[in-house]
C-alpha cells in the first residue's frame, strides 16, 4: 500500500465524521441530552486524529500523482492548501471537544456554553470539509472541475447507433 492508498483510506473520516458529528451535536442540543453530544464530542475527536493521519500521507500521495496526466500541481496545491485550513480547524474542534466531554463529564455550568462554541467551530469544519473533499475530488474526477466539458465522442454516437438500429429492426 502506498502513501495515496493510505491517504485514500484515510482521507474520508475527517470530512464524515465531521457532517455525522455536526447532525448528532445539534440532536443533543435540541434533546439536551449530554450524552448525544458526548457522541458528537467523540466524533469530533477521532476526526480530527484522522485529520493527523490524511496530513500525514497528503506529501506522499501529492509525489504519486502530480505528474499523471490531467491532475498537474495547481489543482494539488488548492487541495493542499485547502486541507490545511481544514487541519487546524478540526484539531481546534477536537481540542475544544475534550474540554466538553469533560465538562459533561463533571456535569460542570459551562457545558452548555461549549457545546455551542462546538457547535460554531462544527459548523466552519463541515463548510471547509466539503470544500477540502471537492478539491480532493478534482484531482482525480475532472468531470466535477468547473471547467469540465461533457465527452461527445465513438461512445456516445456508438450507444445512439444501437438504439437506433434496434428501434428500426423492431
Amino acid at each position: 500500500m502506498n502513501d495515496a492508498h493510505l491517504h485514500l483510506v484515510v482521507n474520508h473520516f475527517p470530512i464524515i465524521g465531521t457532517i455525522l458529528g455536526l447532525g448528532i451535536l445539534i440532536t443533543g442540543i435540541i434533546l439536551k441530552n449530554n450524552s448525544v453530544k458526548s457522541t458528537a464530542y467523540v466524533l469530533f475527536i477521532v476526526a480530527a486524529i484522522f485529520a493527523v493521519f490524511s496530513m500525514g500521507t497528503g506529501e506522499g500521495a501529492e509525489e504519486l500523482v502530480e505528474d499523471m496526466p490531467s491532475v498537474g500541481k495547481q489543482i494539488i496545491h488548492e487541495h493542499e492548501e485547502m486541507a490545511e485550513k481544514l487541519a487546524i480547524i478540526l484539531y481546534v474542534l477536537g481540542a475544544i471537544s475534550l474540554a466538553g466531554l469533560y465538562l459533561n463529564y463533571k456535569k460542570h455550568a459551562k457545558a452548555q456554553l461549549v457545546s455551542f462554541i462546538v457547535l460554531v467551530v462544527a459548523i466552519g469544519a463541515t463548510f471547509l470539509a466539503q470544500q477540502t473533499g471537492t478539491t480532493g475530488g478534482e484531482i482525480r474526477h475532472t468531470e466535477i472541475r468547473a471547467n469540465a466539458t461533457p465527452v461527445t465522442g465513438p461512445e456516445q454516437n456508438t450507444a445512439a447507433g444501437e438504439q437506433g438500429e434496434s428501434e428500426v429492426n423492431d
